[in-house]
């Protein structure tokens, strides 16, 4: 019997049960419908607001996957930058982070572009630009070389080998199969299934050195563009992916070492588009929580510094920002004095942007949410 899927004789000719996954079908279009109507009350400019806290979402998610874990600022400040949004008070990104918002920009804002080797290569390129992964330095813009590419874990001498790769000289055939198929699918295939066997089909050819996760996760996003038919998205599908992520390797695995009928693992890949979906909601819900905020104050006077801080606790939404806002927090946010940071503290409650919470050592301050009309 074939150890991995690629060896089968009929690979890639993938079999599932539609009606197995209808049900699981009908409920990713269910949740995605919804999410798309909440949308509509958006306008061009809270739509960017919402479009950039899903990039911010599926670059930290793609890169936690990983094991790679960016500083979540820089990532909203290459976002920011990247959507005309403002960076006050956000550190410069590292080229690596600006690299990924621009492959994650790529994919989605050119959905309609062909996907191609060349394309595929600057994406890879653009994730490492410095030719390392970590202090390892890999091969960048390029295929793959003539080492067999496995994926594995464990220490030295007791490695467990998850998966092993199509070998490099079958790769050119096997990548232009795949970039065929995708440019010009089976008819009548739902798009969301398009998606999750692109995502499985690319992962398992493992094309690059490194990357090939992230880029799995790119065309998939262009791919959920595609079938969208729009170049930005309110759900973040790596984020979702990221919260399973033990669930993803594994069904990953199982699907891999098995045969070429995938039923189960587009059935678990719809599930999560629908939770993701479900989960967006939460986004949308926030961002025109923080129009209704700046609304009610648009004739409040406020400083710059005032002004960064609510941002700050707006993003993060009602239910994220641990702690709330004190002075300590306020100080190093703002590198203002401890008095000056009180002042001003006490100026936005007096305004009615905050109020407070607790009292003493443990005072914190929230924002004042206005209610939905």
């Amino acid at each position: 019997m074939p150890s991995w899927i690629w060896q089968h004789p009929d690979w890639p000719a993938f079999r599932y049960d539609v009606a197995a996954l209808s049900p699981f079908l009908a409920q990713a279009r269910q949740e995605q419908g919804r999410l798309l109507g909440m949308g509509r009350l958006l306008d061009a400019g809270l739509s960017r607001e919402a479009w950039g806290h899903i990039l911010v979402a599926e670059g930290l998610g793609t890169g936690a996957i990983e094991g790679e874990h960016p500083d979540p600022d820089t990532v909203r400040s290459s976002v920011a930058r990247h959507l005309g949004l403002p960076t006050a008070g956000l550190p410069s990104p590292p080229r690596a982070v600006d690299g990924l918002v621009e492959v994650l920009l790529d994919a989605t804002g050119g959905h309609s572009q062909p996907l191609t080797v060349a394309r595929l290569c600057g994406w890879q390129a653009a994730l490492f630009p410095g030719g390392h992964a970590g202090l390892t330095p890999i091969r960048t813009g390029a295929l793959r070389g003539d080492e067999p590419m496995r994926v594995v874990s464990g220490p030295y001498g007791r490695e467990r080998v998850h998966f092993e790769a199509p070998p490099r000289a079958c790769l050119k055939p096997e990548l232009a199969a795949f970039l065929d198929w995708f440019a010009l699918p089976p008819a009548g295939l739902d798009g969301l299934l398009r998606a999750g066997l692109a995502h499985l089909w690319f992962v398992t050819l493992h094309p690059f050195e490194d990357g090939n996760g992230r880029l799995a996760r790119a065309i998939t996003d262009l791919a959920l563009c595609r079938d969208e038919g729009r170049p930005t998205r309110l759900f973040s599908l790596s984020a979702r992916i990221m919260a399973v992520r033990d669930d993803y390797y594994d069904v990953l695995e199982r699907t891999q070492r098995g045969g070429l009928d995938v039923t189960e693992w587009l059935a678990w890949f719809l599930e999560q588009v629908a939770a993701a979906c479900d989960a967006a909601e939460t986004t949308v819900a926030q961002v025109l929580a923080k129009a209704r905020f700046w609304l009610e104050h648009q004739r409040t006077d406020l400083n710059e510094r005032q002004r960064k801080v609510l941002n700050r606790l707006l993003d993060a939404g009602p239910e994220g920002y641990v702690g709330g806002m004190n002075t300590r927090k306020y100080v190093s946010l703002t590198r203002v004095s401890r008095a000056t940071a009180y002042r001003e503290l006490a100026d936005l409650v007096a305004k009615g942007c905050l109020v407070p919470q607790g009292q003493g050592r443990g005072a914190a301050y929230a924002i004042r949410w206005s209610e939905p009309t």
